[in-house]
């Protein structure tokens, strides 16, 4: 497996970016969704990760927007058929020493109550339940979580 930062605008990331939407469709309402788009992917303040097989397939990707000292994590996600493999992990944890490395001091994210595994998953790597931030208004289908990365 291999994770590095990278471009979203690549056929086989794109086709991650339209499963993940497709998955999110099943699970949530238009107005309780708030996916970048690919334009807004592509920003100097995002930092993209993809994770590749030994083939070099896009099995996951992730994002962590950056502003101030904090960041974003969205869009991160990984196909079915490469999960319970450590692929999220090492995925979430190398989008962490990016943003780090950029000086972000906390990560935070939004995620659903329909995702009860994302949720253990970004409890058991630290992040903890919290309001609502920025934007984003209080939602019975929004839960959201954070991290800090440095002291």
């Amino acid at each position: 497996m291999h994770i590095q930062l990278e471009r979203p605008n690549q056929p086989d990331v794109i086709s991650l970016i339209t499963e993940l939407d497709a998955y999110q469709d099943t699970l949530y309402p238009p107005d309780a969704r708030y996916a970048l788009d690919l334009s807004s992917l592509e920003q100097e303040h995002v930092l993209f990760a993809v994770a590749r097989d030994a083939d070099g397939a896009a099995v996951g990707c992730g994002a962590v927007v950056l502003e101030g000292s904090g960041g974003e994590l969205k869009r991160m996600f990984v196909r079915p058929a490469h999960r319970s493999q450590g692929v999220a992990a090492r995925l979430l944890a190398a989008l962490e020493a990016h943003a780090a490395a950029r000086g972000c001091l906390c990560v935070q994210l939004e995620t659903g109550p329909r995702q009860p595994d994302a949720i253990a998953f970004y409890g058991k790597h630290g992040y903890r339940l919290r309001g609502a931030f920025g934007s984003y208004p209080e939602h019975p289908l929004s839960v959201f979580m954070e991290k800090q990365l440095a002291s």
